[in-house]
């Protein structure tokens, strides 16, 4: 039991410093994974067997946390309550931030490209009930809702905290925007259903032990 809790507190040090490292340098190696984790490179490769598969387990990990939050969301009674709620946590939680920064990066498995077909009809499901209630505006749609979500992980400052309150600060913002009421048109069509699915694509080729890097 106590090697089972040290692994688990290894993983979860490696997992935390590789989420820092390669949002901030998609291209690092994953050597400098380890060092910013303060574990050997041996260490390391006994979990994962190279960076593409480091960069599955962390992306995977936040479309889990996504698919959580709007499962979450989806058990309030109040349309309007259940989406705002859903992307407040979401944007909290900053599971976009990888997406932004990787996607394309790996080869995604079969179990992701399910997850991520599932996360996609939650947030269709939050979005008619926030249009059956009358609060989100009529021309505003689910996949609208995927690219709110990663304008806020776009904005990133040195300070995290002020980061965290810059990204509530244009959500609010955003929110006024998407509720319904008197306003202009928005300009183009919202993506068409799939435009958006080339992050989750497996047309790119497996990387090699350090992914390439």
């Amino acid at each position: 039991m106590g090697r089972q809790r040290e692994a688990e507190r290894n993983d979860g040090v490696i997992l935390a410093a590789a989420r820092d490292v390669f949002i901030e340098d998609p291209k690092a190696p994953i050597a400098a994974v380890a060092e910013r984790a303060g574990v050997g490179i041996s260490a390391l490769y006994r979990r994962y067997n190279g960076k593409e598969a480091l960069l599955r387990t962390l992306c995977h990990d936040g479309l889990t946390r996504f698919i959580a939050e709007a499962e979450a969301a989806a058990a309030l009674e109040d349309g309007w309550e259940a989406l705002t709620g859903f992307l407040r946590a979401v944007v909290d939680a900053d599971v976009h931030s990888l997406t932004v920064h990787l996607a394309g990066t790996f080869t995604s498995t079969p179990e992701m490209i399910a997850d991520a077909v599932r996360a996609g009809g939650l947030v269709e499901g939050l979005v008619e009930r926030a249009h059956a209630g009358g609060w989100l505006r009529p021309d505003a749609g689910a996949t609208d809702i995927t690219l709110v979500l990663e304008g806020c992980a776009a904005i990133r400052v040195p300070d995290r905290e002020r980061t965290a309150e810059l990204r509530r600060r244009y959500l609010t913002l955003i929110l006024d925007g998407l509720r319904a009421g008197e306003r202009g048109d928005l300009p183009g069509p919202a993506p068409a259903p799939g435009e958006l699915n080339w992050r989750w694509a497996q047309s790119r080729q497996p990387a090699g032990r350090d992914g390439g890097a």
